[in-house]
């Protein structure tokens, strides 16, 4: 297989719904995480971001690294240290399942504050038009649908919620999930391949640009977005593929609770 036609992720898998049994993880500087994923305390009056990372596809460590880094920016440009865990399957070990996702979010859950805070979902991998692809080496691929993520919103308990999906055809997540309580970005539109799933990149193409480069010069999720989407067209052009077309969608009252946390959190 080209290095070309791995950066386009694959349409034609099995894909099993589901997700399958238990597993540990990680918190946003790759550290162990204890099952209870013990997060830091929200401030009152505060809009505080809790972030939820995950890796979803073993095989290639570009998913793992970028479930790390992406976490790390989140949390050091919109939160606070403590406010994130990054859950990411491996060759060796499915640490992404059902029981570990939902407990990761449920514990999200218990120390938010769901009228004031913001939840932050991201996810990584292999994408389809119908979800995102979750394996490890040797094992059947399943299927993670919109469905199944606005559950794991849900269990976040945030009114307001980001959700981050880099994967070719995670525009069908902006479709499904994007509301004004809802911000959705997304690395492609629903019909179109993202580039750069290499096992030996740090980033995808997406990534590199949102978190990497974007984000770490404006925390506005919107702007960050803008100026991404620039990046990955110019090199996409340059390199002969037919653009991805990230997406935007929902998110007027999350933009605007942000915007006033960043406003209170200069004025301290």
């Amino acid at each position: 297989m080209t290095v070309r036609r791995l950066a386009a992720c694959l349409l034609g898998l099995a894909l099993l719904a589901g997700l399958p049994g238990a597993a540990t993880g990680q918190d946003a500087r790759g550290r162990k995480a204890r099952p209870a994923y013990a997060l830091a305390t929200p401030t009152p009056g505060i809009v505080d971001v809790y972030v939820l990372s995950l890796g979803l596809w073993g095989e290639q460590r570009v998913f793992e690294r970028e479930a790390k880094g992406a976490a790390q920016i989140l949390e050091s440009r919109l939160g606070e240290t403590g406010h994130a865990i990054v859950l990411f399957n491996t060759r060796t070990r499915m640490n992404v399942t059902d029981a570990s996702a939902r407990a990761a979010a449920s514990a999200v859950g218990r120390v938010i504050d769901p009228g004031e805070d913001v939840a932050v979902l991201f996810l990584t991998s292999h994408g389809t038009p119908d979800g995102l692809a979750v394996t490890t080496r040797g094992r059947n691929v399943q299927l993670m649908p919109p469905t199944y993520v606005r559950g794991l919103l849900d269990e976040m308990r945030a009114r307001l919620r980001v959700l981050i999906v880099s994967a070719c055809y995670s525009g069908v997540f902006a479709k499904a999930l994007a509301d004004d309580d809802t911000l959705v970005i997304t690395a492609a539109a629903a019909d179109k391949p993202s580039f750069g799933c290499e096992d030996r990149a740090t980033w995808t193409y997406f990534g590199d640009a949102f978190f990497n480069q974007a984000l770490r010069r404006d925390a506005s999720l919107d702007a960050a977005f803008a100026r991404a989407r620039d990046l990955v067209t110019q090199r996409e052009r340059r390199e002969g593929f037919d653009p991805s077309n990230p997406q935007i969608a929902g998110g007027a009252n999350v933009l605007r609770a942000l915007a006033g946390r960043r406003g209170a959190t200069s004025a301290r």
